[in-house]
């Protein structure tokens, strides 16, 4: 009797453990050879995600999704940041950053705040054939998305129905869309949400295993003098991902908490001037100029160009490989640049 009973209680945890392992797509990159074909890796994973280099089983056509979200301090914590593949940290107007989350891989079943568009997140939503999300817009911005330049829907048109008010928060700040409703809105517009992604460039398991630069577990990114808007990553060992800070509480998701996790973090300095007395900027995105590239706990100088509308890191000339995972690039003023604005230690 009790050897059976003992062995029917290792059965059961074997199929627990097996079924909470289980996932839709693969969180690691597979221990294989990375010079092996798929015929000689046969457990290899038949696609993987374009803009975050995961091996997976599931399909990966998915047409990628641009939103604009608020990072004001009565907008956090946001919703859905935690599942975006690549997130753009840009000044919006005054010392207040914007979020433009690009979305290929996952679809949170809520995003936002979400907040008015700039003309320079959709030049950027652009390098990913985006469809893009935004509630409001600058004057350029305006322009821009009323001509149709990019497929897009905005909340100026469908507040109160695709875009919903959350009561507990006020206006600017309480604007949020489901991802069913950006399918709906897609759909309504005869707007296609499938289509084929250029892949970014990333590390195989040798490449990472020779990553070289200055050790950098705490990083500081400062837009102003005000700590409520920098920005501040603190890698984990555990995870071997940054965790990031706003005005030092972690950033998480409202309805799951789930923290940010990243495993590349890109700081560029761009030219910035301020064009009206709302401290609306022109940036420019194309000139290309010095970066920092933050993977596995350590910070190496990097330069960047704009290759086909993304923000690529160079490192002599090259493209730098990113780490398989997710991506946020932070994009600063080139005055005072990365060496009055960012800081770094261990």
């Amino acid at each position: 009797m009790r050897r059976n009973m003992l062995f029917f209680v290792i059965t059961l945890f074997v199929v627990l453990t097996a079924c909470s392992t289980k996932q839709n797509h693969v969180d690691e990159q597979p221990v294989n050879d990375p010079g092996l074909t798929e015929k000689e890796n046969p457990d290899l994973p038949a696609n993987m995600y374009p803009l975050t280099g995961i091996k997976t089983d599931e399909d990966v056509s998915q047409r990628p999704v641009g939103v604009i979200i608020n990072n004001h301090t009565k907008a956090r914590p946001q919703s859905g940041l935690q599942a975006a593949d690549i997130v753009y940290e840009v000044l919006a107007e005054g010392d207040v950053t914007r979020f433009l989350a690009i979305y290929q891989s996952e679809q949170p079943a809520v995003i936002g705040p979400v907040r008015s568009a700039r003309d320079y997140y959709i030049d950027l939503s652009t390098g990913y054939d985006a469809f893009f999300v935004a509630h409001g817009w600058s004057p350029e911005a305006k322009s821009l998305l009323q001509a149709n330049v990019v497929d897009n829907i905005n909340g100026m048109t469908y507040d109160g129905t695709l875009f919903l008010r959350d009561d507990s928060r006020v206006a600017p700040h309480n604007s949020y869309i489901s991802f069913d409703n950006i399918k709906k809105g897609a759909d309504e517009n005869g707007i296609s949400l499938e289509g084929t992604v250029p892949e970014l460039q990333f590390l195989n398991q040798e490449e990472l295993s020779e990553l070289q630069g200055d050790e950098a577990t705490n990083v500081r990114v400062a837009y102003s003098s005000r700590e409520m808007f920098a920005s501040t990553y603190s890698y984990n060992e555990q995870t071997e991902k940054y965790d990031r800070y706003s005005n030092n509480v972690q950033t998480v998701d409202r309805e799951t908490n789930e923290a940010i996790s990243l495993d590349n973090v890109l700081i560029v300095e761009m030219n910035h001037v301020v064009i009206d007395d709302d401290g609306r900027r022109k940036i420019d995105l194309t000139s290309g100029g010095n970066g920092i590239l933050l993977q596995k706990g350590i910070a190496q100088e990097v330069t960047w160009e704009n290759q086909d509308g993304r923000i690529i890191p160079l490192r002599d000339g090259k493209p730098a490989g990113l780490v398989p995972g997710k991506t946020w690039i932070n994009i600063i003023p080139s005055n005072p640049g990365i060496s009055d604005s960012v800081s770094y230690g261990n």
